[in-house]
């Protein structure tokens, strides 16, 4: 290890989105040193280090990482990446501070807001730092309309239209990503990003309506300090409103302002490591941070459905 690299641990390694960790990690001049999964199809390790501990238990790994605590400043872990399922992150975090390591924790941090509450306390105790990956607030495309909403001093209030569809096989309702209690549904699981993204960009939300949930979509409207907003997300390939290309991804991202369109549908691959700097340079998003969109997640969850009217989706109305 550099004077200046710091060591890694992995939870979750094996996971869909692990891979832009394992980038993040090098792309910042670090090194993973120990991770470990349930599953052992974590092959994709090589193509970035043959130099791990790797365990199949959380227990072993657990150990290891509190055994190279008290070692020397080289050899402890300074920092864990947890990348595990939404329902496991709270545990994780605590694994993080407990061996005196910083957390870089993936979306959701977690899946309701009292859970922030607990987490601050354990930051407090073991007298670290629980950081998330809110990684919408570092893509150029976004920065560049906050700042141009920011200047803007009229007090307007927006009109926004936000759509995001994402198609998944059965696979995704057979895995905890189908179990609301595991995952949040749809709204916490795909919609996070995208709820940090409209109150960082238009404030505190006020009314909420819901005016469809089911397992794999949902839509409503939400009055923020700065514009009203119409939003769909889905996971089902029957809402994707366009033909999409063979060989394409079927995915449909679309958000537009005031009539608009919006353009960042590209710029994702390296949005991690961009978080990761931040977070290596003293400036992660941390539990304050990630609680405005967990608690308006945690709120939609729990609005009663109304009928569609005119302040739903346009998808709604077809």
């Amino acid at each position: 290890m550099t004077s200046k690299s710091k060591n890694f641990a992995a939870i979750g390694v094996a996971g869909y989105i692990a891979p832009r960790h394992l980038m993040a990690i090098q792309d910042t001049g670090n090194r993973l040193i120990a991770a470990t999964d349930i599953n052992d199809s974590v092959g994709i390790l090589d193509r970035y280090t043959q130099d791990v501990r790797f365990f199949t238990e959380i227990e072993r790994f657990d150990r290891h990482l509190e055994k190279l605590r008290h070692l020397s400043e080289e050899e402890r872990v300074h920092y864990v990446s947890i990348m595990t399922p939404n329902y496991l992150h709270d545990a994780h975090c605590r694994l993080a501070l407990r061996v005196g390591a910083t957390a870089i924790c993936e979306k959701p941090l977690v899946i309701n807001p009292w859970n922030l509450d607990q987490l601050a306390r354990v930051e407090e105790e073991y007298q670290g730092k629980i950081n998330t990956i809110l990684q919408l607030r570092v893509h150029p495309a976004l920065v560049a309309l906050k700042e141009k909403l920011d200047a803007n001093k009229s007090g307007k209030q927006h009109d926004v239209l936000l759509s995001y569809v994402t198609s998944r096989g059965p696979w995704y309702h057979t895995s905890w990503k189908g179990f609301p209690e595991k995952s949040g549904g749809v709204a916490t699981n795909i919609g996070i990003h995208f709820f940090d993204m409209l109150q960082w960009l238009f404030g505190k939300p006020g009314l909420l309506k819901l005016h469809r949930s089911t397992p794999k979509s949902m839509s409503g409207f939400v009055e923020f300090e700065r514009a009203h907003v119409r939003w769909f997300l889905s996971v089902d390939e029957n809402d994707l409103p366009i033909a999409i290309e063979p060989g394409k991804p079927k995915t449909y991202r679309s958000i537009t302002v005031d009539s608009d369109e919006i353009e960042f549908s590209g710029g994702f691959t390296d949005l991690h490591t961009r978080v990761y700097e931040r977070t290596l340079a003293g400036n992660g998003f941390g539990l304050d941070d990630a609680r405005a969109s967990i608690e308006l997640a945690y709120n939609i969850r729990n609005t009663p459905l109304t009928s569609i009217d005119d302040l739903a989706h346009p998808f709604l109305k077809k």
